[in-house]
């Protein structure tokens, strides 16, 4: 059964793999399978994230498998305008601090659709952007297939009763 519409974003495939975004209505998404798909459900879960994060979302993102154990997904065109005057300020450093601030505070809402998606545990979590050209990659290793071992989720900061 298909849930409620919403506005939401339409992933279309440009030459070379590369997902582009549209506003489009469409069902919510559910889990991918662990085809191909997988992939481009990564993509679009990484560019809900940045949009609720950061209040926009990527122009641009694509998910690579790099060895069988590690996932990296590149975002491009993630700043916001306030983030683009501090670029243009020269303030490349404290604006790389302050996104892997939030992104590591976020450790659990980045590491979550990974694991659900793959049905893997994820081990680590590397976040990196360099802001003169405005690219992120959001990396993940995961634990072999099978494992018990930690989520790095589990070892995430706790989680404050009081915040929303």
């Amino acid at each position: 059964m298909l849930r409620p519409r919403r506005i939401s974003f339409r992933v279309s495939r440009a030459r070379g793999g590369e997902l582009l975004f549209h506003r489009s209505m469409r069902p919510q998404q559910q889990p991918a399978s662990r085809d191909g798909n997988v992939l481009a459900a990564i993509s679009d879960e990484m560019v809900r994230l940045y949009k609720e994060q950061f209040g926009r979302g990527p122009m641009r993102a694509r998910t690579f498998w790099a060895g069988k154990d590690m996932l990296s997904v590149v975002l491009e065109e993630t700043l916001t305008p306030a983030e683009r005057r501090m670029r243009t300020m020269g303030e490349h450093q404290r604006l790389r601090d302050q996104r892997n601030f939030f992104q590591y505070a976020s450790v659990r809402e980045f590491v979550e659709p990974i694991e659900r998606l793959t049905g893997r545990r994820v081990k680590a979590f590397i976040s990196g952007m360099d802001t003169e050209e405005d690219i992120a990659v959001e990396s993940f290793v995961l634990h072999p297939e099978g494992s018990t071992a930690p989520s790095r989720i589990e070892k995430a900061e706790p989680i404050d009763p009081g915040a929303d």
